[in-house]
């Protein structure tokens, strides 16, 4: 139970912040990354904020023997860069410059915005379920 808290927790601050900083506006994000015309660089200090926070307390929890709610930590154990982390990226990335969305944000904004992040959100799902059909397959 505690850990569900915890977790309602981090998502309605997530949410909470992200709508704030209008991180889930997708004209705001659309002009932040459109260093050739219309540029906004506002989001810029969101997410160097982000850093500044986020830095100093990963740097602390990985001190920690254990988490404090869970059992152990759940940290990646890959630090390779391979063609198929590249592939993503990039697939995010061309998502997120078109539709102005990326999946955090676009779930926020079905609380105000529900007509343009909901066909967002299930293409999302579409295009998780499409890439895991063709890693499946790929690995066969």
């Amino acid at each position: 139970m505690k850990t569900k808290i915890i977790t309602l927790i981090s998502g309605i601050l997530f949410g909470f912040g992200i709508t704030i900083s209008q991180m889930s506006n997708p004209y705001k994000v659309l002009n932040f990354l459109d260093v050739t015309g219309s540029w906004d660089p506002s989001l810029a200090l969101v997410m160097a904020s982000a850093l500044l926070i986020t830095i100093p307390g990963y740097l602390l929890i990985l001190k920690m023997q254990r988490p404090i709610h869970i059992e152990s930590f759940d940290l990646p154990t890959t630090k390779q860069i391979d063609l198929t982390l590249i592939i993503g990226a990039i697939c995010f990335g061309i998502g997120w410059g078109i539709a102005g969305y990326c999946p955090g944000p676009g779930l926020a904004a079905l609380a105000f915005n529900w007509k343009e992040a909901f066909p967002f959100l299930i293409a999302v799902i579409a295009g998780g379920y499409i890439s895991d059909l063709v890693m499946r397959a790929m690995n066969k």
